[in-house]
């Protein structure tokens, strides 16, 4: 009789069957859990929960989707939060319970709601023991769902701050380091995630855990990036760095894709470079100069009141610069010697000074103005793509020659990262290739709308965007991935498939976390 190997899905299955075998014991011996979530009440927290006024965890960013929890957990402490999971994963395989971390809600498509299951107001646990710490390699300990905002107005009284940043600010540490964070710094430092030296996670099996590089290191990558599948982050240590006084904020316009995509690439890899760059895109927009300058100043005002678009598609580069009010011309001769480096229309030169708050806190003055217009609470079918470089041409001819016509439902934005800024040992999956581009659609929708700036026509023209990366085979990822099925997850994951499902198993067994991803299902074995 000879033996066959067990596969590494049979090995899975085998182990899935044992912790349901387990769990149905647990349920036997446990026999006050059941499918009934009132079993919650019984539960003894230091926060507490919301059962009735729930509708505020059924929606999000994105305003899309709305899935009805059956409770929100208001928690004072990392305890409530693993009580909370350690109770749900002792009810085992036949509840329905799962459970969501929520933030400050910026998810797009539901993926921090958790219907019929519990959602965690992680913002309940701001504030609790932030601290910073100095020396040769300072950093802040901080709660998961602390407020990026907050952690840089408490390390600016140091004078300090962290290296790497979203557009905005107004998220959580947790929702960030879920998915990777990434903005104008990340071709510089990496995303947030590449920036973390430890973290506090509480596991599906409602286990606190400290993880870092060397201790627990699998979890700690495995969160890092894992869309909530693996633990709820509950506290991080963010590396921190000196920080700037001011910002030498530049905005410049370009006509040909090829020079503009040419001068990025050249800055991203020069030894001394600006200190964020992002890009953007602006087709057939009028009143050109008056939308895309905001208040900046032209280098040169007589230039730039004769400079017309003629209705052409533009690409606009914005560049900062970081330095100590001291130290403003050592960095106003730098700057002058990168600008003469680069190809830009040389009358589109416009530039503004601002405190370096006030420069990483850009995107809520607009969020300000919105809301006071009631612009803010509206559909957002946003869609973040990861291009490798060798495919940006053939995406930006296609995309934006054919498939748009328009910028006016939101920034397009476009610039390139260093891969080697990114740790391969972390759950999220980008191109192969060393330098690859972000590009966001920040679309947002009018709800009444059936014309180009409503719903259905904006989410008709993502999917035509998606189905030339895929017919053109583009190598393209998708960044805040959202799919409906796990043949889909598959095909996103590709060979690192097998290491997430392997993960899963590990740190939540059960499918208990973050339901809203519909990566897994609960209870069903993986595949």
């Amino acid at each position: 009789m000879t033996c066959r190997p067990v596969s590494f899905h049979n090995m899975l299955f085998i182990r899935w069957f044992i912790i349901l075998f387990l769990s149905c014991m647990t349920i036997r011996v446990n026999f006050c859990f059941s499918n009934n979530p009132s079993s919650l009440k019984t539960l003894s927290v230091d926060g507490h929960f919301v059962f009735d006024d729930v509708h505020h965890a059924s929606k999000d960013f994105g305003n899309r989707f709305r899935f009805f929890p059956v409770a929100v957990l208001h928690p004072r402490s990392v305890s409530d939060i693993a009580a909370t999971i350690r109770h749900i994963w002792q009810m085992g395989s036949h509840s329905e319970l799962t459970i969501a971390a929520r933030g400050h809600g910026h998810s797009l498509q539901g993926q921090a709601q958790a219907h019929r299951g519990v959602v965690v107001h992680m913002e309940s646990l701001q504030g609790s023991k932030m601290q910073v710490h100095g020396g040769k390699r300072p950093y802040v300990d901080a709660s998961g769902g602390e407020l990026w905002i907050n952690i840089l107005r408490e390390s600016l009284k140091h004078g300090l701050t962290p290296k790497s940043w979203t557009d905005y600010l107004h998220l959580t540490v947790g929702g960030t380091l879920s998915n990777a964070g990434v903005s104008g710094q990340a071709f510089q430092h990496g995303p947030q995630i590449s920036n973390v030296h430890q973290l506090e996670v509480v596991t599906g099996k409602g286990e606190i855990v400290n993880c870092s590089e060397k201790q627990n290191g699998d979890l700690f990558h495995s969160v890092l990036g894992g869309l909530g599948q693996f633990g709820i982050i509950t506290r991080a240590r963010i590396s921190l760095e000196p920080a700037p006084d001011m910002v030498k904020w530049i905005r410049v316009l370009y006509s040909d894709f090829n020079t503009f995509t040419r001068d990025q690439e050249h800055l991203i890899s020069a030894q001394n470079t600006f200190d964020y760059l992002e890009g953007f895109v602006i087709i057939n927009r009028t009143g050109l100069l008056n939308n895309w300058r905001s208040s900046f100043n032209p280098q040169d005002p007589v230039q730039a009141s004769q400079f017309e678009s003629d209705g052409k598609t533009l690409f606009c580069l914005e560049l900062a610069k970081y330095f100590k009010t001291d130290k403003k011309d050592r960095a106003n001769e730098e700057i002058v010697k990168l600008l003469s480096q680069l190809r830009y229309i040389p009358s589109t030169l416009f530039l503004s000074e601002v405190p370096y708050i006030e420069f990483l806190d850009r995107v809520h003055v607009s969020e300000v103005k919105l809301r006071s217009k009631g612009l803010w609470e509206v559909p957002h079918p946003w869609l973040n793509l990861l291009i490798p470089k060798s495919k940006i041409h053939d995406f930006a001819e296609e995309v934006f020659g054919n498939i748009l016509t328009d910028t006016s439902n939101g920034p397009i934005l476009i610039y390139p990262v260093n891969k080697s800024k990114w740790d391969n040992r972390t759950s999220v999956v980008i191109p192969e290739e060393d330098t690859f581009y972000l590009v966001a659609f920040l679309s947002s929708a009018v709800p009444s709308s059936t014309g180009k700036d409503g719903l259905e026509h904006i989410l008709s023209q993502n999917r035509r965007i998606l189905e030339f990366c895929d017919t053109a085979r583009l190598g393209v990822k998708q960044y805040l991935p959202h799919y409906t099925t796990q043949q889909e997850w598959k095909t996103h994951f590709g060979p690192q498939w097998d290491v997430f499902v392997q993960r899963k198993s590990s740190y939540d067994p059960l499918a208990i976390l973050a339901p809203g991803h519909r990566i897994f299902q609960k209870a069903i074995p993986f595949s």
